[in-house]
């Protein structure tokens, strides 16, 4: 076996088990229940539509402050964006920076104790959708700043004291980013090699409560959006186990002036040129106790927490980038005439946007129904904004595909260049650059599916979870038996019928369109839904975790009947308000009857896919078996080591750290 070289494996970076890493993810999982959960029922095949229905909305106080904001939003991003300019520069103006702090739209989501705006959650996100539209790369430096920067972790976990400290400069001043990821760390934080090592002064301390003290840290994070602007930083990192200290990954709020911190490089991408993402070395930084957040050890639960609502922040993207992609289809396929038509009037065009409309209808239902959920915090909504997050980011792209080719070679044509022959600067190709990330962002798509797969299924791992662990003893596994018959016993005889089987069902939903069919739709998809995954864990038991293909589907029909329910739901409320209720009922409709398509395809392919042969193909891949097949090219990838060294240590480089000021 080659040795593989200490650049592509820094020494530092801890050794981790595949057993130890699930337990690192396990140990930061919300643990319980404690409030109810539109989503989770929905896995466990129990339709509570009265969770969602009547659509939950915000007070009217709150949402007269959110349209003044917006109305004052609008006007800046209409007057003072050129997102010609942006792209063109990779970089947003300092004025127009300057500008969004000035309006306050750095402290939306911050108390007006704090100086913040205090907006909710769904004028937050309507924010970002408005600001996003004009530029992407300014609603990104606005979500990471608010989303998942400083001001979220604190108003969650934050103390008193850190809140009157951080909070008035994050919502006028100063930028905040959050570092978690590292060159070869993604989504498996236990391997997390930047350490943040106690220096007590020399005395020990008999609690970690206590505030005195500093920590020093050392180590390297990449994609740091805004960590090449940024003013503050919310750094997780490892801390050592000692003497008076409890150890484990735990999150710290940085000043990014501290000496010893190295912004080395400005990143740049396929898409959002303008955002200003970085690789930023950590180096003997000393940060007070004080600063940190939380416990020892709750960093990660810290981090899942605040993305939680964190996540909504895509959504509201992909629903901004979805009404421009149907503005632009609407009336690029009404101007543009082939054979002797619109060709929006040819079928093969018109099906087409009928999918960007109906699915625009049914993202903003998913983000507002998740949104207001939220703010009302009656409901745990971490299935939810996860589903939310994943589906949009998969559908946004797809929209965005489907435009491009309806513009057909002027899709594929930048705006630029458009301009510059004297056509509208459309820039189709851009969106659908820009978009792409929103499949990876805060959660891949491949790991959205496990992490919902894994809060789905978790009433089953409750009670039945020793009976499927190899480690644990015949007397857990009886018992663990035992528990689960009394479980199983009741809930099962409760998959076999339900109100999806009575054509009365849901009768409120039938108008002159009639959406109850599709209700009813839901509810007995559910209880499926719930019955395929209690014969796969009986079927595969311990080796359930590994079959992700089969949870990977069984999450995206969960999605598609979430986001059939929040259409449904939006459209008897815009009925309800007489807003467009008659139109918003078609686009419902039509949404649900694409969605059942998928849904059903989903079904038949849990049993029938190829994911088995998937995998002998895979250990010959990497075996070399089919080598032979990429003769006949060459590669022109640079040369250098797949994963950057990460080695802590001072840094070599020019300090490329930008401060607006």
């Amino acid at each position: 076996m080659a040795l593989m070289s200490a650049s592509t494996t820094p020494s530092s970076r801890p050794a981790v088990t595949e057993r130890e890493a699930r337990e690192v993810a396990e140990a930061a999982r919300e643990q319980h229940w404690r409030k109810p959960s539109f989503a989770k029922e929905l896995f466990l095949g129990r339709f509570r539509l009265d969770l969602i229905h009547p659509h939950p909305l915000p007070a009217d106080e709150a949402a007269q402050r959110g349209e003044e904001f917006l109305a004052k939003l609008r006007d800046f991003v209409e007057t003072k964006v050129d997102a010609a300019l942006i792209e063109r520069e990779a970089r947003i103006p300092d004025e127009v920076i300057d500008g969004l702090k000035e309006l306050g739209a750095f402290g939306m989501k911050i108390d007006t104790k704090y100086g913040g705006l205090g907006l909710t959650q769904v004028y937050y996100n309507k924010a970002l959708s408005l600001a996003g539209s004009a530029s992407p790369a300014i609603g990104v430096l606005l979500s990471a700043h608010q989303s998942i920067g400083v001001p979220q972790p604190l108003k969650l976990f934050g103390t008193q004291e850190q809140k009157e400290r951080f909070l008035p400069r994050c919502a006028r001043t100063d930028i905040s980013a959050f570092l978690l990821t590292e060159p070869d760390v993604g989504s498996d934080p236990a391997r997390l090699a930047t350490t943040a090592v106690p220096d007590d002064g020399g005395t020990s301390r008999s609690s970690e409560a206590e505030s005195g003290g500093d920590y020093v840290l050392d180590g390297v994070k990449l994609w740091t959006t805004n960590g090449v602007v940024a003013d503050l930083l919310v750094v997780m990192a490892r801390v050592p186990k000692s003497e008076g200290h409890k150890g484990g990954i735990t999150a710290f709020v940085v000043e990014t002036n501290s000496p010893g911190v190295t912004v080395e490089n400005r990143n740049a991408f396929m898409g959002l040129r303008g955002i200003e993402n970085g690789v930023t070395r950590f180096h003997q930084v000393r940060v007070p106790a004080a600063n940190r957040v939380g416990e020892e050890g709750q960093g990660l639960k810290i981090a899942l927490t605040t993305l939680n609502t964190g996540r909504l922040s895509l959504p509201a993207s992909c629903v901004a980038a979805g009404k421009w992609c149907l503005k632009i289809a609407r009336e690029w396929s009404a101007a543009r005439e082939q054979w002797g038509k619109p060709i929006a009037h040819h079928e093969a065009v018109g099906s087409k946007i009928s999918f960007i409309a109906a699915t625009t209808f049914a993202l903003e239902a998913v983000t507002d129904l998740a949104s207001q959920m939220a703010d009302e915090d009656r409901n745990d909504i971490r299935i939810e904004g996860a589903l939310a997050k994943l589906y949009a980011s998969e559908m946004a792209w797809l929209m965005a595909d489907e435009l491009v080719q309806i513009r057909g070679g002027r899709g594929f044509e930048t705006a630029e260049s458009l301009r510059a022959r004297g056509e509208r600067g459309v820039p189709a190709e851009q969106v659908l650059r820009d978009l792409r990330i929103n499949r990876i962002f805060e959660g891949s798509t491949e790991i959205m599916h496990l992490l919902i797969a894994r809060e789905a299924v978790d009433a089953h791992l409750s009670v039945a979870g020793d009976l499927i662990d190899p480690g644990k003893s015949l007397g857990d596994k009886a018992k663990a038996g035992a528990n689960a018959g009394v479980f199983y016993a009741k809930w099962l005889p409760k998959l076999v019928a339900g109100p999806g089987q009575v054509p009365t069902s849901y009768g409120e939903f039938k108008r002159e369109v009639d959406l109850s069919g599709h209700l009813r739709y839901v509810e007995r998809t559910a209880r499926k839904l719930a019955r395929s995954t209690f014969y796969a864990m009986s079927r595969w038991q311990g080796r359930m975790e590994s079959k992700q293909g089969f949870l990977g589907r069984i999450v995206d029909i969960g999605a598609e009947l979430f986001a059939m329910s929040a259409a449904c739901v939006r459209a008897e409320m815009l009925r309800g308000q007489g807003d467009h209720g008659r139109e918003a009922y078609q686009l419902a409709d039509v949404f649900c009857r694409q969605s059942r398509i998928r849904i059903e395809e989903l079904f038949n392919r849990l049993w029938t896919n190829t994911d088995d042969l998937d995998r002998k193909v895979v250990k010959g891949v990497l075996s070399g078996t089919y080598e032979w097949l990429e003769r006949g090219i060459v590669d022109p990838s640079g040369e250098g080591p797949w994963i950057a060294d990460a080695a802590p240590g001072p840094s070599r480089k020019e300090n490329v750290h930008r401060p607006i000021r």
